[in-house]
């Protein structure tokens, strides 16, 4: 089995390659979904941040209302921390039970971590490969804010929180750009898909 890690920048289209190598037979473990998972309604992470932040964040329906969690972390550093600090090992937590489950079930199986904020987060010094979806800043840019609806001023502000997608295209050991056509992406993804499978199947024999 070969554990590879997944990231890239806001807007960068790193959903849509995690897609691609899903597709391709990759077993992916989804850091975003899990993180939504371990904050559902009834769940330990849901009490700590409904005692921290209070009802003001909390919907109609029970859940939380990530949009306005956002805002308020996104102005404040040390909310965010404390934000961090409880949902961060929940995360850590079930994606090692599901990477268990997967060694038991798939012994050869390629594992990759999608996870947006993988070396910032320090995760990126543990795993084998490090996959990086690039996309110049000036197409990520232009893709955000059509993807959002926001002005370039919003959408600045949004990838200067990220640390810059060129510092993060050098810390990768397989880089796949995505500023061509589906095609392109779809091809340079099962290359890669290709690559971790033979490391996978060397390193069992």
């Amino acid at each position: 089995m070969i554990i590879a890690g997944l990231t890239g920048g806001i807007a960068s289209g790193k959903s849509t390659i995690s897609r691609f190598l899903s597709a391709a037979g990759a077993r992916v473990v989804d850091a975003d979904k899990i993180a939504r998972e371990v904050v559902e309604p009834g769940t330990p992470g849901y009490d700590a941040i409904l005692a921290f932040f209070g009802r003001t964040i909390i919907l109609p329906d029970g859940n939380i209302d990530r949009k306005r969690l956002g805002e308020i972390i996104f102005n404040d550093p040390d909310k965010k921390a404390r934000l961090d600090a409880i949902v961060h090992p929940l995360v850590v937590e079930r994606s090692a039970e599901m990477i268990a489950q997967i060694t038991a079930e798939t012994p050869n199986a390629v594992v990759i971590m999608d996870v947006p904020l993988l070396i910032e987060a320090g995760m990126a010094r543990d795993l084998e490969e490090v996959i990086v979806v690039y996309v110049p800043e000036t197409l990520q840019l232009e893709r955000l804010m059509n993807r959002d609806g926001i002005d370039e001023p919003a959408a600045m502000a949004r990838i200067r929180s990220q640390m810059p997608i060129e510092e993060k295209r050098k810390r990768a050991t397989l880089v796949i750009d995505n500023s061509g056509t589906p095609d392109d992406s779809r091809r340079a993804a099962l290359a890669v898909f290709q690559h971790l499978k033979q490391r996978s199947i060397k390193a069992a024999e």
